[in-house]
């Protein structure tokens, strides 16, 4: 069968691409402005992506369109597969049909921390010799690739609460049909298509109401807006970690996250020492640990695939270290998660070195100031601050203003890059979050590192 992607550069589709590819399907596909790594994963794989959205780049013999859910009407490939009538079908409901019918379903929604927790389970499962498929919203380095079709009836899959297509407004995970789930945490997010907490909840109320009476919902012990979810009718037993009351519970043997103690029902199951940072991802690993359990991998036989999973790309990725500084990329998409990540790095490297955030609002809820109340709080662990201003000026410059700590506000990358450069000194720790390609903005500043020392040396 012939298959063209209409976004093929997002994270899901990407991995939709490789899914069909490696089930003998001929694949191209067509986006806008891709970037790394998603971009880099389809050369890799042999995918003929084309640049743009022009009606030309879909052969008349193409059999099926598949379109993302960033493809909305007036798109101009688009309007062309309705005008010929050629068959067209969301992303989602592809996989639902041709991937996960009849696979037992592994799925990890909330609102932070999908993507390492979907690797992590999938790691778990695949140490232990389950050969699991998996469709992840990110590339983790244990497996190189964001999707594969697996050997057993496993399929561990990201859940995300975001819409199917322009013409399917369900969020994806509605059509999955999973029998285990985890439900990480819940906030407000995605402004663009949810006016309010209480619409994505009702989301998550319906995905509960596909999961058979025999599955497992995965929930932390404490988190008032996924219990109001349980609330609203649940059919399927629950089992809680974390917290004081939870099946699982993990004991901090470093603050930053790096080494902890997995207790279970009051008893020591084993330590883990592992190359993740922050809390967040000590809770992300607990969630990973129930829901294997549910396929037959006691704990203990799971935590050796701790100690050996490696992170996720642009999950506080060192990109480069150039005289003394040190460049991560992290993919930041809300205030939580910004603060979560940079107390793990806060905790890891110390009170005395200077932590260096670069902040792009990249997601649609960032770059209008949805939460604009809640930067200054997830930004404490900064010493100082550096922002590319939004397109939508919603107060980005009197938000700077309030933080107890350097900022600097930059129109375009390019100067953000020329300012920076004159600021940073060894032994500085520089993040930057952002949830688009920010330009390539982390080898402009290795690049402009790497003149500026060489000009001192010289």
């Amino acid at each position: 069968m012939k298959i063209h992607i209409l976004g093929i550069g997002g994270t899901f589709m990407s991995g939709v691409a490789l899914l069909a590819k490696e089930q003998g399907h001929d694949v191209t596909g067509s986006d806008m402005h891709l970037y790394p790594p998603m971009s880099t994963q389809l050369a890799e794989q042999g995918v003929t992506v084309l640049e743009g959205y022009s009606p030309e780049h879909i052969d008349p013999t193409i059999d099926c369109v598949v379109v993302g859910n960033v493809i909305k009407r007036g798109n101009p490939a688009m309007e062309h597969v309705l005008a010929t009538g050629m068959p067209y079908i969301s992303g989602p409901q592809w996989l639902a049909e041709q991937v996960l019918r009849e696979r037992w379903v592994l799925a990890v929604a909330g609102t932070h921390g999908k993507t390492t927790t979907t690797s992590l389970l999938t790691w778990i499962l695949d140490y232990t010799g389950k050969q699991p498929g998996f469709l992840i919203g990110g590339i983790p380095e244990n497996f190189g690739v964001s999707s594969r079709l697996g050997q057993s009836p496993y399929f561990v899959i990201e859940a995300d609460e975001y819409d199917s297509a322009f013409f399917d407004k369900r969020s994806k995970f509605i059509h999955y049909h999973p029998r285990t789930v985890i439900l990480n945490n819940l906030e407000y997010d995605h402004a663009d298509i949810f006016p309010d907490l209480y619409a994505i909840q009702q989301q998550f109320h319906y995905l509960i109401r596909t999961i058979p009476s025999d599955g497992l919902i995965i929930q932390p012990a404490a988190d008032n807006n996924l219990a109001a979810v349980i609330a609203m009718g649940c059919w399927t037993p629950q089992r809680s970690f974390g917290g004081a009351q939870g099946y699982l519970q993990a004991v901090l043997h470093r603050q930053d996250g790096s080494c902890f103690e997995v207790v279970c029902a009051g008893k020591s199951v084993g330590i883990v020492e592992w190359e993740l940072l922050g809390q967040h991802n000590v809770h992300n690993a607990l969630a990973a640990l129930v829901a294997a359990e549910h396929v037959g991998i006691n704990v203990t036989e799971a935590l050796p695939a701790l100690r050996q999973f490696k992170n996720v790309k642009r999950r506080l990725e060192i990109k480069g270290q150039e005289n003394g500084i040190i460049i991560y990329d992290d993919f930041a998409h809300h205030p939580t998660a910004i603060a979560t990540t940079l107390q793990g790095l806060r905790a890891k490297v110390g009170q005395q070195a200077r932590l260096v955030v670069v902040l792009e609002f990249g997601s649609y809820t960032m770059r209008t100031g949805v939460h604009k109340q809640q930067l200054p709080a997830a930004l404490a662990s900064a010493d100082y601050v550096v922002c590319k201003r939004p397109e939508q000026d919603w107060g980005v410059a009197e938000l700077l203003q309030q933080l107890a700590r350097a900022t600097a506000l930059y129109d375009n990358t390019d100067q953000l890059v020329i300012g920076l450069v004159q600021e940073l000194k060894p032994g500085d720790h520089v993040v930057i979050m952002s949830n688009s390609g920010f330009d390539g903005v982390y080898q402009k500043l290795l690049n402009q590192l790497k003149v500026k020392h060489h000009e001192k040396i010289t």
